[in-house]
């Protein structure tokens, strides 16, 4: 069952469409009238053949060709993600969407055999009214019935608590930083798997508390969640790599924990859940992946993530708003600094060995900066649940999809005396990705470009921030063979994600 608010009604798309369409009706006999007013200086007989062909034009041609524009208003989004929108945004789409279908129909007019045709001055007068009205009419609602949004529950607000699982991590540390400049009040649950110093600078904020504690554990999750106002989830054994170590650990961490946090959220009525999903979940495809395209994980982390995504989902109510985040291939420097990441691994190779492999370079992967994955968390936080409860994104920026070649190309700019190595193997894993969802809901474009991460890494060797780009701290595989799996203490507690380990 859909939370109540987020799906739209059939009646609330029928009386939209009627609208439009009685729009486009009276957009057009007001341009024929316009044009029939000049036909008063004619002759008798002049005006009467002018009102005839006006009348065959509005009956035989317009009137069927009429039906196009709610469906394409309906291909365009109008009435459904498009009611999403910030209003600015929705104004503009409905404008653009009416023009264009304006366009076309009278494109479609002329093409037609043995249509009357409708002066130019009609065509004008037509176009200028649908382009005005299609969104004028939508203005005028949102102008006098702007209770309506007051009903809808409300983003988290400033001061609130706010909950980071996993908050010390590569995003969770950025995550943290940005919830705190922008007023929240922020706890943080981390077993400091990999330390504490990538929020060691800011434990003495006066609005942070840190609660050392594990994912796994019902206590500490209990503990932690009371009195918080959102959850944001970023816990996990991340790459397929680090989860191949220990199938059962990452089970336990990535699913298991996830299911068990479900519940506990909800006996605390905490409403708003953020889970860190990835685009991982779409495995290998020809095809540019929307968030309606079919999952198709070829790796345990990915399979842990379309999990948790289904339980997340199933257990959505009118009192609890999960929303997925399917991050892209991300890159960057982060507090916790990661090196097992392709661009990161890249760009230290390069300005370290002057040498990188590529690995099937033809493979497509969209990509996106670690500072960008936080702030679309922090975008998702400040909306309302009405726009994103329920709801799963694709976070990233169409201009960030990129083959393993063009990353190399973009190397040899910023490192010329760079050698690249082609290798093929058996991984065929590509996709592309698409990110209209997350721009047409929450205006959410990326910032940085993958030259800016690039850049920066650079410059963390060369001001000596990072030395050893290799060290078992900036890889999540090294560190947990060197240091092992985080082993599960609370007895309790092992028992649960036993039990919950198990698929529903």
């Amino acid at each position: 069952m859909k939370p109540a608010g987020i799906a739209s009604g059939t009646l609330r798309i029928t009386l939209r469409v009627i609208a439009d369409f009685l729009i486009v009706q009276a957009a057009m006999l007001a341009a024929l009238i316009a044009v029939a007013l000049q036909f008063q200086t004619g002759s008798e007989q002049s005006v009467r053949l002018g009102l005839v062909e006006l009348r065959h034009y509005y009956l035989a041609v317009f009137l069927p060709l009429s039906f196009l524009f709610p469906g394409f208003y309906a291909l365009s989004g109008l009435y459904t993600t498009s009611r999403t929108y910030s209003t600015a945004l929705a104004l503009r789409r409905a404008a653009s969407s009416a023009a264009i279908a304006a366009l076309g129909m009278l494109a479609g007019s002329f093409m037609l055999p043995n249509s009357a045709t409708l002066p130019r001055a009609a065509a004008l007068i037509f176009a200028i009214l649908v382009t005005i009205g299609t969104p004028g009419i939508r203005w005028l609602k949102h102008t006098l019935f702007e209770h309506e949004t007051a009903e809808r529950p409300a983003a988290v607000a400033r001061g609130e608590l706010v909950l980071v699982v996993g908050g010390a991590g590569y995003i969770g540390s950025i995550v943290v930083r940005k919830l705190l400049k922008r007023g929240f009040r922020v706890r943080v649950l981390d077993s400091l798997v990999y330390g504490a110093s990538a929020i060691e600078e800011v434990l003495d904020h006066p609005r942070l508390e840190f609660v050392r504690g594990d994912c796994r554990n019902i206590q500490d999750v209990v503990s932690a969640m009371r009195g918080a106002g959102a959850v944001i989830h970023l816990a996990a054994i991340v790459g397929d790599p680090a989860c191949d170590q220990d199938h059962k650990t990452a089970q336990e961490i990535n699913y298991a924990a996830t299911r068990m946090m479900i519940e506990i959220a909800k006996g605390e009525k905490v409403q708003r859940f953020i889970f860190a999903s990835s685009c991982s979940v779409y495995g290998a495809s020809d095809q540019v992946m929307d968030e309606n395209s079919q999952v198709h994980p070829i790796s345990l982390y990915a399979d842990t993530k379309v999990d948790s995504e289904e339980a997340l989902l199933a257990a959505a109510n009118e009192g609890f708003y999960p929303t997925i985040l399917r991050f892209s291939t991300i890159f960057g420097l982060s507090p916790r600094p990661r090196f097992d990441l392709v661009v990161n691994l890249l760009t230290a190779k390069a300005l370290k060995e002057k040498v990188v492999t590529i690995f099937n370079g033809e493979q497509w992967r969209p990509f996106l900066h670690v500072a960008d994955a936080a702030a679309a968390i922090v975008r998702v936080l400040e909306s309302p649940v009405a726009l994103v409860g329920a709801q799963i994104y694709n976070v990233g920026d169409s201009r960030l999809n990129y083959t393993l070649t063009d990353v190399a190309a973009k190397l040899v700019k910023f490192f010329p005396s760079t050698r690249v190595e082609y290798v093929e193997n058996s991984d065929r894993r590509s996709y592309r990705v698409s990110f209209e969802k997350i721009k047409g809901h929450l205006g959410f474009t990326c910032s940085k470009t993958l030259e800016d991460g690039i850049y920066e890494i650079k410059a963390a060797f060369e001001s000596g921030q990072i030395s050893d780009y290799g060290a078992a701290l900036y890889s999540n595989v090294k560190y947990l063979k060197q240091h092992g799996s985080p082993v599960q203490t609370d007895a309790l507690g092992s028992q649960v994600m036993a039990a919950l380990a198990q698929k529903a």
